[in-house]
């Protein structure tokens, strides 16, 4: 499980037949665990050997590929319905202030069939809140609505960054204060003890920026209700079931008269659970016009009101002894959230310290509440402990892969260890010039290699039901609620039934994102695909042996005598003629005309938790201009059984493609004294494209030989800005302790480090 949970213990011993797991529990999309106490499933399905999988743990194309790539596929975004009105809203551009809109002008403008004010008392409390909406027969009706709008602001005092929010006459986020959620595990004076004992110690502050999530297609709904008893909400989100009751509330309908539908969506990377601002916004002015409303944000709004990943600011302390094995650590942490908690996973994260004080709080500003990014809280501390371990390791003269490897924890040891060292292989570590010390600048490009480690839950959960059904023409179907966030749901879904029946993938059709399928978890945590592919497993075993059962019935003979192999059905011996056999699509034709199904659900000894990852990087350093040239990274993750290798790959480099934009471009921009965000647009907010792009090494870490089934998704985002700016201090010597890795910071580092030469110099 993820570090911060790891030493939970059962509640009670277990009943008779039964056992406890730990399993993820996932709550908008923050990860934690519970115990679960389950049967000790004797007669539950196993996966098979792997040598032995004929469609699983291969590279699987992705069966929904054609229907996205001709742009066939329609997601919520996309959907037109009869009667539709489209609404815009207009987000408050101060941080705190009183605001009273003028709605006559856009009533007025032509289209336009709706505009209201949406804060009662017209407080608002965080910059970028909804403060009014218009809804016309037309996307530019309703803009124009909107620009019509005539608010007026009554200005107030605001903090919107940690140095504001901390000072002493700091205007007050909520009534408690600007400071919350504190956290304390250790005792400092001991831990500062053993500092003063060490033979080495690091110091530093390290700082990573909000981050956005930057998904594609922006939150919103289409909520088609027309003033009956029903009503189906065509949502972006990440839980196909987490929708449907709040909407009811909202329009006024009974528990279970909202269909929710999700078919494709356009990312989430963790921000997109529930209603939100959007659908409680859509579904009211659905109720009260009586007509299906579209609402999605534009991408500004999506800046300012769909949250993001917190920032942090981390005081470290690391002390080491003569032998370099880590003896203490302080870690002091402002987690930046906005007016949320924000996240941060619990220092020294992987490595192992005997004596450590981890001290954590939040500090509130006037800006959204951040909400789950891919690994919630492990990237920020990643980056604050791979940093100083570097800065440590430089400062003995020691390499710094040797000390990460004479520091990992007992558990999971080997499995980073074996990692770190394929690593070190593949990126040309071994024969890299400067293992023991940063290269001095005396070249124009300098390079350089950095590493980081990365840990996770990723298990699975009771959640999931699942109906496998087979037609009389021999075609195979699979079904279940669950959405697909891009990972490749529908392939491995359709991957598990082919292999159980020992079918062409194309021969199973997939149907998901439906609130009228069978129950399925959010995605969050990657507990996806250790929920559902169990599930999925399951059912097809329960629909294999329900297909011979059938056959033998109709034949008068036992089931347990019937077979499923090669491809063919095998009918008991009649007679002297031995067994019979029979194509599938001949034994489809004996069924009924409606078929088969059978349903199935969560077996816990087909899915595993925890994996672990390591990554390299090597970068090249423009010292004229400081600017940093990614060339080539190189990922290792474990995951128990893959399922589809190919989309695993895919996975991992996707990881560390969002790493590497962390790493270097990504930052949200709030001028301090105005309270503006300068780069709400796709324009100034930097991401990496595909002149940024390197060589991607990704690597599947088959010497994990659980046969279980695990979720790696969100790991691979974790260590990879970490191990890039590990690499520029070793190309070098320049340490940048806040991220992006800017130019600026660089040119800046060079020159210090040439002041402090030259300093040094006429000293002597």
């Amino acid at each position: 499980m993820s570090m911060h949970q790891e030493g939970s213990k059962p509640p009670r011993e277990a009943a008779p037949g039964k056992r406890w797991i730990e399993v993820p529990k996932i709550v908008n999309g923050i990860d934690s665990t519970e115990w679960v106490e389950v049967d000790m499933e004797s007669d539950a399905p196993t996966w098979g050997d792997r040598a032995s999988l004929r469609v699983l743990n291969r590279d699987l194309r992705r069966v929904d590929g054609p229907e996205k790539v001709t742009g066939q596929a329609r997601y919520p975004h996309d959907v037109r319905l009869p009667g539709m009105v489209w609404t815009r809203i207009l987000c408050a551009p101060f941080p705190v202030c009183k605001a009273v809109v003028d709605l006559d002008a856009a009533r007025k403008v032509p289209g336009v069939v709706d505009a209201r004010e949406l804060r009662e008392g017209g407080q608002v409390t965080f910059l970028g809140q909804a403060v009014a909406a218009v809804s016309a027969e037309t996307p530019e009706a309703a803009e124009d609505g909107l620009r019509a709008l005539k608010p007026r602001y009554e200005q107030q005092g605001f903090a919107v960054t940690r140095e504001q929010a901390l000072a002493d006459d700091a205007p007050k986020v909520n009534k408690d204060g600007n400071v919350g959620r504190e956290r304390k595990n250790g005792n400092l004076d001991e831990v500062e003890a053993a500092l003063a004992q060490c033979r080495w110690v690091a110091k530093g502050t390290y700082s990573v920026p909000v981050q956005h999530h930057a998904s594609l297609e922006t939150h919103g709904v289409v909520v088609d209700f027309r003033g009956g008893k029903e009503a189906t909400i065509h949502a972006s989100t990440q839980g196909t079931f987490t929708i449907a009751d709040e909407a009811a509330r909202e329009l006024g309908l009974s528990a279970g008269s909202v269909k929710v539908e999700v078919p494709y969506m356009g990312g989430g990377f963790g921000a997109k659970f529930g209603l939100d601002v959007p659908g409680t916004i859509a579904c009211r002015i659905a109720k009260d016009l009586s007509r299906p409303v579209h609402l999605f944000l534009t991408r500004k709004d999506e800046f300012l009101l769909a949250g993001n990943r917190s920032g942090a600011v981390q005081d470290l302390q690391l002390g080491a002894d003569e032998s370099g094995q880590l003896q203490a650590l302080s870690a002091k942490v402002d987690r930046l959230g906005g007016r949320g908690d924000g996240s941060f996973a619990q220092q020294p994260y992987v490595y192992h310290v005997p004596k450590r004080f981890f001290h954590a709080r939040s500090v509130f500003t006037h800006t959204d509440a951040s909400r789950a990014f891919r690994a919630p809280g492990h990237p920020q501390a990643s980056f604050g402990i791979e940093s100083i371990l570097d800065e440590l390791a430089y400062q003995m003269g020691k390499d710094p892969l040797e000390l990460r490897l004479a520091n990992l924890p007992e558990k999971g040891r080997a499995d980073w260890a074996r990692q770190l060292e394929r690593c070190a292989r593949e990126i040309g570590w071994y024969q890299h010039p400067h293992r023991t010390a940063p290269g001095k600048p005396t070249e124009p490009v300098m390079t350089g290699i950095g590493f980081a480690v990365s840990v996770w839950g990723g298990g699975g959960g009771k959640e999931c039901v699942v109906e496998v059904r087979i037609s009389r023409d021999a075609s195979l179907a699979v079904l279940c609620g669950t959405q697909d966030l891009g990972t490749g749901t529908r392939t491995y879904m359709a991957g598990i039934v082919a292999e159980v029946f020992d079918r062409p993938l194309r021969s199973v059709s997939t149907q998901i994102g439906s609130s009228t399928l069978g129950r399925a978890n959010a995605s969050g945590g990657s507990t996806t695909t250790a929920s559902l592919a169990p599930a999925v497993k399951v059912a097809a075993e329960n629909a294999k042996r329900a297909l011979l059962e059938t056959l033998a019935q109709a034949d008068g003979t036992a089931a347990r005598d019937w077979a499923l192999a090669g491809g063919r059905v095998i009918a008991p011996e009649k007679g002297q003629g031995g067994p019979n056999s029979m194509s599938f699509e001949e034994a489809c034709l004996k069924l009924p005309a409606a078929g088969i199904s059978a349903s199935g659900e969560w077996a816990a000894s087909l899915a595993g938790n925890g994996v672990h990852g390591a990554q390299a990087a090597k970068v090249e350093v423009d010292l004229r201009t400081g600017g940093v040239r990614v060339v080539k990274m190189v990922g290792v993750q474990d995951c128990g059984l893959p399922l589809n290798r190919k989309a695993l790959a895919s996975q991992l480099q996707g990881g560390m493609i969002q790493a590497l934009s962390y790493a270097l471009f990504e930052e949200r921009v709030i001028e301090p004294d105005l309270g503006v965000m300068l780069n709400a647009n796709f324009e100034d907010y930097k991401i990496a494209g595909s002149r940024e792009m390197p060589e991607f090494v990704a690597l599947i870490d088959d010497d994990d030989t659980r046969q279980q089934v695990i979720g790696m998704a969100e790991p691979a985002i974790i260590p990879g800005h970490s191990a890039i700016a590990n690499a520029v201090h070793n190309a070098c010597g320049v340490r940048v302790r806040e991220l992006p890795l800017t130019p600026d910071k660089i040119l800046n580092g060079l020159a210090l480090a040439r002041g402090l030469a030259a300093n040094k110099e006429a000293g002597k």
